[in-house]
């Protein structure tokens, strides 16, 4: 597996565990996961995350997903990664799209690391559109 297989796979398993309402889910520790995941935290979709190792010495991240109501709504409604394999998506920074009007945001690689579309924007800087989330 490379990195955007175990990125597309941290996403399928986030979103699949708020399907069934989990409060947790283990996902492999990769540089990309947990740069996501701390924009996702300082974003406010999710409740917490941490590394932790098993009994084999693997090293895996354990992500606290966020609810809301007493009809246990999901923080996050929908996740889309954007760019694949096979079709990498840039866009500079006076093309980065508005996620909902700006509700949602949108996780862009660039040349100074992973950053949200407000964050690119501000720096005028453009890369590569990783993922939709709201």
């Amino acid at each position: 597996m490379n990195n955007i297989d175990f990125f597309s796979d941290m996403l399928t398993r986030m979103r699949n565990a708020n399907l069934v309402k989990s409060k947790s889910v283990k996902i492999i520790n990769t540089k990309i996961n947990y740069s996501v995941l701390t924009i996702l935290k300082q974003e406010g979709f999710i409740e917490n995350f941490k590394t932790i190792v098993d009994e084999s010495k693997k090293v895996y991240i354990s992500i606290g997903l966020k609810y809301k109501g007493p009809k246990v709504k999901p923080y996050i409604t929908f996740l889309k990664i954007i760019s694949k394999p096979g079709l990498r998506v840039y866009v500079n920074y006076k093309n980065i799209p508005k996620i909902l009007g700006g509700i949602g945001i949108a996780i862009l690689s660039t040349s100074s690391g992973l950053m949200t579309d407000r964050e690119a924007r501000r720096k005028k800087i453009g890369g590569e559109l990783l993922l939709y989330i709201y």
